[in-house]
Order: C-alpha cells, then structure tokens, then sequence
C-alpha cells in the first residue's frame, strides 16, 4: 500500500516539471514573435518607380518629325531606302526593360544629320532608395558631366519664352533658317589675322539666350547642351543634347549636323528648337 501512495506523488512531480517546460516555452515564444517586427520596420522597402517598361524607341519617333530633323529623308527618291532611313538603327541593349536607344543618320545636299534617341528605366536594388531618387542621383551625374555655365537673365528669359508658345519657337527657327547661316559664315570670312581668335571664339559659343542650360516644364528636371566642334579643315559640327528624367526613366536625344560647305556653321536656335520639340513629344508619350 505504501508503494501504491508514492506513485502517485511521482507522477504529480513529472506534471509540475512539465508544466514548467511549457511555461517557459510560451515565454520565449513571445520574445521571438517580437524580433521579426522589429526586423521588418527597419527594413522597410522604398517605393518603385512610375515605369516598368520602356517604349519601342525607332518606333517612338514620327515621319513628320524625322522629316524635321533629318531634312534628307525627303531627297531619298527610292522608296524602300526612304523607308529603312524612317526605320533607324536600333543601338546595342542586352536588357530591353532597363535601356533602348535608337540611331538615325541621313545625309542631304547641305549636310549630314544625326539623331539619337536613349531611354533609361532606373532600378535601384537598395531597398532603403526609391527608384525614383536612384534616377535622380544618375541625372545629376549627366548634369554635372555637361558642366553647364552658370545661368544668365537673358538665358533664363529665353527659356522661359520658348515653354511657353511653340509657335513662337517654329517662327523664331524659320527666321534663323534664313538668315543666321548666310550671316555667320560671311562675318568668320571677313574676319582679319589678327582678329582670328576672337573670331573663332564667338562661332564656336552658342548665341546669347542659347547657352547650355536647365530647363523647366520638361518632365521632372531637364537641361540642354550645346556645342560646336572646334574649327578646322573640315566643316564644324554641332551637337544639341537634351536630357529629362520622368520619374525613373531618362531619355537622351543627341541631335547633331556637319554641314557639306566648309564655313557654314550649323543654326543653333533651330537645332535646339527640334530637339526641344523632340523632348516635350517623348515626354508626353510617357506620360500619356
């Protein structure tokens, strides 16, 4: 009988060291459900950006603008070359969704121009930065590289004039068609020995107004470079650049002439005027 009452007693000390183990088991469960919220507050992850895609770019660009920028499509008489100069050369991607671009070369009886077009899709692969602020970070970069001047009153007027009325813009480009390209050429021709240098120095800087600059109401930040390859035996070349960023995508166009005649010197006003047109269309094509 005795045997039989220490059983029992036994059996109550298994149930208390039991009850015990679960106890503590409860306990420190607890304290793990904590750390994972804690973990996931501190690595929350920043926002994507606007676009997961990127657009066809030789299909971004319409004959009627092509036919603008590159006036010798228009001299191409046979119709499947005249198609292939509209086609444009797609540039080399090995990532379809991040970077596409797109060339075009075409040569007249005045000069030879070039167009390239270049979209970006920004990723940033740190989840405590946005897309968005990764493709800010990559603009000011370009931005810096252009090494634009400090801005100017009569630069700042110029921009803000041509946002506002583009057919200001087009009636400003028809009057330097005419007379901008016969007044250069015939200042630099007439120039002295001795004053060659200043000579060269003012064809080579863009326009007053023109100068590379940023630009407003171009995507979310924008900004323009101008330059003119320095003077030679060959004739100058002139390269517009335009770049903008909308919210995580940056497009690049690069309009460039070389005109056939040594002296003449490429219209600033109009190849900025085309290519600026050029920006506002792939810009509202992205956002549309």
């Amino acid at each position: 009988m005795q045997r039989k009452a220490y059983v029992p007693g036994t059996a109550a000390l298994l149930v208390a060291l039991l009850a015990g183990c679960t106890s503590g088991s409860a306990d420190s469960g607890t304290t793990d459900d904590a750390n994972p919220g804690e973990a996931g507050t501190a690595t929350a992850v920043a926002q994507p950006g606007k676009y997961r895609t990127l657009p066809e770019p030789c299909g971004a660009v319409g004959h009627s603008t092509l036919d603008a920028l590159l006036p010798g499509i228009q001299q191409i008489t046979d119709a499947d070359q005249r198609e292939a100069a509209y086609a444009g050369d797609a540039t080399l991607t090995y990532d379809t969704d991040r970077k596409v671009g797109c060339r075009w070369k075409v040569e007249s009886t005045d000069a030879t121009d070039h167009l390239l077009v270049d979209f970006e899709r920004v990723v940033s692969y740190d989840n405590a930065v946005s897309d968005d602020s990764q493709a800010q970070t990559i603009f000011a970069t370009k931005e810096t590289a252009a090494d634009l001047p400090a801005p100017t009153a009569s630069a700042t007027a110029s921009d803000t004039g041509s946002n506002s009325a583009s057919a200001s813009d087009s009636a400003s480009a028809s009057a330097s068609d005419s007379t901008t390209p016969s007044a250069t050429p015939s200042s630099s021709s007439s120039a002295s020995g001795s004053s060659s240098t200043s000579a060269s120095a003012s064809v080579t800087a863009s326009p007053t107004g023109l100068e590379p600059r940023t630009l407003s109401g171009l995507g979310d930040e924008a900004f323009l470079d101008d330059a003119l390859s320095s003077s030679g035996s060959t004739a100058q070349q002139r390269t517009v650049t335009v770049v903008f960023r909308t919210s995580n995508v940056i497009v690049t166009i690069e309009y460039e002439e070389q005109p056939a005649t040594v002296g003449v010197v490429p219209d600033s006003q109009k190849m900025q005027d085309r290519a600026r047109k050029l920006a506002a269309q792939l810009a509202d094509s992205l956002n549309g």
